[in-house]
């Protein structure tokens, strides 16, 4: 009996030992959640700073309704002590917006307010100007006015921002470190998350960040991360964009580093990110390239079957 018993607990130690030689380990990335998307409505201006373009904000404002459309401009993330709101809301004046209000405190009671919110119930559109992203956080996180914010898009309207006006819309807030704009990952890690499982970085070659944000997605894989360079931006409707704008807009999708069966990355030369230019299209929910603008024989991809090929 003993015997009967010591060869089956024999038998039992091989099976298994057999069956975990055969059975390969999970692979981190692959049980990993990648669902970037955008709003279920409304839409999203980005721009990665410095905008002289005025296709910008005249796409803006378009989307936002109109010259007469009521739009909200929020200056907090400049950080001054005292907002001049004539010049605060020139970026829309100039543009022909005839009906912006600037909406501004670092208070966040006040934020959370009716009175402060009221110009928002109305707005078709919602502008943050550059400066400091974790100043927005610090003011207007977590109250009615975030809410407010969110509802602009909800009734179809658009929001819009430059700078630390286009990182506060991403899911993870990049270069948020109260200290300095240098650290990647700071005191202030969340956004708004208008753009949801993303970050997103700017003045990205005129401030040679382009290596910067591998080392943030290789912490958070699940984040795609978006780099947008000056004068330049993505217009986001649901679960896609386009780039317009003068420069670049760099993707940095983990999947695309280790994808081959070699372990070999999917972007040729080895590359960490590819660039995207002016007409060009992405769908965030599929993560791949949904047409080529410009010049239509471009092929940054190792495997053609990883991505949607130049239309």
């Amino acid at each position: 009996m003993k015997k009967l018993l010591l060869h089956s607990f024999v038998a039992l130690f091989m099976i298994l030992f057999l069956i975990s030689c055969n059975v390969n380990p999970p692979v981190r990335h692959q049980l990993i959640d990648y669902a970037t998307s955008g709003p279920d409505s409304g839409h999203l201006v980005i721009v990665g700073g410095n905008m002289k373009d005025t296709s910008i904000i005249n796409r803006f404002i378009s989307l936002a309704g109109g010259y007469d459309s009521p739009i909200v401009l929020i200056p907090t993330a400049s950080g001054e002590k005292v907002i001049d709101s004539k010049r605060a809301a020139e970026i829309l004046t100039s543009a022909g917006a005839k009906n912006v209000t600037v909406m501004h405190t670092y208070d966040t009671s006040v934020a959370n307010s009716e009175a402060f919110v009221r110009p928002l119930k109305n707005a078709r559109g919602v502008w943050f100007n550059g400066g400091r992203q974790w100043r927005i956080v610090d003011a207007y996180a977590n109250t009615l006015t975030e809410k407010e914010i969110m509802n602009v898009l909800s009734r179809g309207g658009v929001i819009g921002g430059s700078s630390a006006g286009a990182t506060i819309q991403g899911s993870y807030l990049v270069r948020g470190d109260t200290r300095t704009n240098t650290l990647l990952m700071g005191d202030h890690e969340k956004g708004f998350g208008y753009l949801r499982n993303s970050a997103i970085d700017q003045h990205l070659l005129v401030r040679n960040r382009q290596n910067d944000l591998p080392v943030l997605i290789s912490k958070y894989p699940e984040l795609l991360g978006i780099g947008l360079d000056e004068n330049t931006a993505i217009v986001v409707s649901r679960n896609e964009f386009e780039v317009i704008g003068q420069s670049f807009v760099a993707i940095y999708d983990y999947r695309l580093w280790q994808e081959n069966p070699d372990g070999s990355n999917k972007l040729k030369n080895g590359a960490k990110f590819f660039f995207l230019r002016k007409g060009d299209h992405y769908n965030f929910k599929e993560r791949e390239v949904t047409k080529w603008g410009g010049d239509p024989t471009r092929n940054i991809f190792v495997d053609s079957t990883t991505t949607s090929q130049p239309n």
